[in-house]
């Protein structure tokens, strides 16, 4: 987030530099912190992130290839995520999978 961005204008600007998709519509998931979102650089810092996640169903343009802060990115069925997760993502997918109702509360 650059100083004085609003939380949505940081969500459609990662999107577009991480993927080369622009976001039409996003809808606030949820924002996340707390104990599951710990983290420790390599060098030593440790920090506990806030995420606020965001559901982008409408977007344009064409993917790339890749970015530079991107090694792969690829579209997945829910059913079929990849086993090697962060655990920083997983709370994030259950909740989305809650919204979608693909889960019970």
């Amino acid at each position: 987030m650059e100083p004085g961005e609003e939380l949505e204008h940081t969500a459609k600007r990662e999107l577009k530099e991480e993927t080369g998709l622009s976001a039409v519509h996003l809808k606030l998931l949820s924002v996340f912190s707390g104990k599951d979102f710990y983290y420790k650089y390599p060098h030593g810092d440790e920090v506990y992130n806030v995420i606020a996640a965001y559901i982008c169903d409408t977007y344009e343009g064409t993917k790339l290839g890749q970015a530079e802060e991107v090694k792969d990115s690829r579209f997945f069925h829910l059913n079929n995520l990849p086993k090697r997760i962060s655990p920083h993502d997983k709370p994030i997918l259950e909740a989305y999978k809650k919204a979608i109702g693909m889960i019970a509360d």
